[in-house]
């Protein structure tokens, strides 16, 4: 099957690869002509694992390819899936202006029928919308939703080895040509939910507002422990182990981040308003993280009430380890507040460097270095922010000889490898 994905960011390109990877032949569509002729010599502009081995293997075996002509990559195509941004706009509603136009471009140049399939996470009622916009130019066409559920980090493998697939159609021909998209999955026993179209827009925002909830619950039991002596890790623990709540984000730390959990709550809670409805709990969720996101600087006064002067290393840049995505990250949220109390911020990250730089502009203030150690040369504190590989691993003596505080925002390390020493420990909720 040959299929059209528009839009070449981390939904787009990782889609465009795995499907290329299950034996289809795709064609990734973007505006950004420097972005496509790097993605034709087989170079990611997003770290992501085994994305650019497979990206080069499937250029290679001619599965995949890229052009910046949308005329061109419809040619023969059966399916289009739209995966064009969809950020929060000032008001912090859904931004679909990228939805309209590729809607509207894709009708003015196709020539036969295809599936037009939402893969950005879009609010119920845009499928409606784009079939209005697409029968001004053309009727050859079924709209479908089918929602991605990427995790940054592990993105390839939860698109090849899905918990689920939630695909909603209108039309039983819709219905087909999307069980034939999926079918080198399903035949390995994957599960493919067809729904209606609403349903399938409103499952991703609830999905990921739970999980954001769980998040912002955890963390507020953390503060409790640390009020009440008791271990968040434990208590974590037990409640993991009803299979009714399950493991799974209940560990404490800085609070979400990324290009979802934020924009998704976000855009949850716009929906209702403008449905008339009140989801009191996500605003409190959200209340939570946002004060979870600079606890750090909270736990770091308690040893250095004045920062003025001060030099603070921070590990980690990226909202969470394995990605070099830096937007909502509670690391840059954290060395922005250092330097609002007059600290100078070394910082270190193994891959997302380069983004932060372009969001950090603070002159003299953060410097940004190569290496982990190097970050703690005069520095009187450390926190950690994101729990990379690396950071587990290092040699704690080490740390403890450079720096006289320690904030762990991610519990890597255990409490009981500071105590009796002379450098002071903070982790969340122990």
């Amino acid at each position: 099957m040959k299929i059209c994905v528009i839009g070449t960011g981390y939904v787009g390109l990782v889609s465009a690869v795995c499907f290329a990877e299950l034996g289809h032949e795709a064609v990734g569509v973007d505006i950004d002509e420097s972005k496509i002729e790097k993605l034709k010599k087989g170079i990611s502009p997003i770290y992501e694992e085994s994305l650019e081995e497979l990206l080069k293997k499937n250029l290679d075996e001619g599965k995949i390819s890229f052009t910046s002509s949308l005329k061109e990559g419809l040619k023969g195509v059966e399916v289009v899936i739209n995966a064009v941004g969809t950020p929060p706009d000032e008001r912090r509603k859904v931004d679909l202006r990228y939805v309209w136009e590729a809607a509207k471009q894709v009708a003015e140049n196709l020539e036969d029928y295809i599936v037009f399939v939402n893969k950005s996470t879009v609010p119920v009622g845009t499928a409606e919308e784009v079939r209005k916009i697409m029968e001004k130019s053309c009727d050859c066409f079924d709209v479908a939703s089918n929602p991605e559920f990427l995790r940054e980090g592990s993105a390839v493998k939860d698109f090849l080895e899905p918990d689920r697939i939630v695909v909603g159609v209108e039309s039983e021909r819709a219905k087909k040509v999307l069980e034939e998209l999926y079918r080198p999955l399903t035949d390995k026993g994957y599960h493919l939910m067809i729904t209606d179209i609403k349903s399938a827009e409103l499952i991703k925002y609830a999905s990921n507002a739970f999980l954001a909830t769980k998040i912002s619950f955890i963390n507020e039991v953390a503060g409790l422990c640390e009020n009440v002596k008791a271990d968040i890790e434990e208590v974590a623990k037990g409640m993991g182990l009803d299979s009714r709540i399950g493991d799974k984000f209940l560990k404490p730390g800085p609070g979400y981040g990324g290009s979802c959990f934020p924009k998704d709550v976000d855009g949850l809670i716009s929906i209702a308003l403008d449905n008339n409805v009140n989801m009191r709990i996500l605003e409190s969720v959200t209340d939570t993280n946002k004060l979870q996101q600079i606890l750090a600087v909270q736990k770091l006064k308690k040893y250095i009430p004045n920062l003025f002067g001060k030099t603070i290393a921070v590990w980690g840049l990226a909202f969470k380890a394995n990605t070099d995505d830096i937007r909502e990250s509670s690391a840059i949220k954290v060395i922005e507040k250092l330097v609002q109390e007059g600290a100078k911020v070394k910082c270190y990250d193994p891959v997302a460097t380069e983004n932060a730089k372009k969001a950090l502009d603070n002159g003299k203030s953060v410097e940004f270095v190569g290496d982990k150690m190097e970050a703690l040369s005069g520095a009187n504190a450390l926190i950690l922010m994101t729990e990379w590989d690396e950071f587990k691993k290092v040699d704690l003596n080490e740390v403890k000889r450079c720096v006289n505080a320690v904030v762990d925002m991610r519990n890597v390390w255990d409490k009981q490898d500071f105590e009796g020493g002379s450098v002071n420990y903070e982790g969340v909720g122990v």
